[in-house]
């Protein structure tokens, strides 16, 4: 089974709302057509590429220093919900500002110079395919063709004043 991060956008409110009453959550992330579904625009998926950036911006398997660690860890837990793999994480409209800023001042030139295929399949980088021949399976340009997708998805929610929730599906 494949393991993918997913970003949906929210107003203040719901994030409030979510995080007062967490069993909400379920029907907020899967909602396509009620009141929280304005749009593909506030949903992108980072499919297997969410681990490979979380390397290539921090350095590290599971850690690194916000808000460039906000793929995998930080912002506040909506609850004990298992919507996956795990609870949610909500980032304020200020949270995902500050990420937003942040991602924009990394270049996709800067993230290339941080590819070590070796140290990513050492700290077991999902999905473990970082050595293939680049001839044969292009996994940096994968990854990088996701971070500027991610940065232009993010940038948007945050000029609209937006939270974010992020999940492992």
């Amino acid at each position: 089974m494949s393991m993918i991060i997913i970003f949906r956008l929210a107003r203040r409110e719901r994030l409030s709302s979510l995080l007062a009453s967490p069993e909400q959550v379920t029907d907020f992330l899967h909602d396509t057509d009620g009141e929280d579904a304005d749009g593909p625009e506030n949903r992108f998926d980072l499919d297997k590429a969410w681990h490979g950036l979380h390397f290539l911006l921090t350095g590290t398997d599971w850690g690194g220093k916000p808000p460039l660690n906000f793929i995998a860890v930080g912002g506040e837990t909506i609850g004990d919900v298992d919507v996956g793999y795990g609870p949610a994480r909500a980032f304020t409209p200020e949270q995902l500002a500050e990420i937003s800023r942040a991602l924009d001042a990394v270049s996709s030139d800067a993230l290339r110079q941080r590819f070590d295929p070796a140290k990513m399949m050492e700290l077991d980088i999902y999905p473990s395919i970082w050595d293939r021949d680049p001839a044969d399976d292009d996994t940096l340009g994968y990854v990088l063709e996701y971070f500027e997708m991610l940065k232009s998805f993010l940038r948007k929610g945050a000029e609209r004043g937006l939270g974010v929730v992020v999940y492992m599906s």
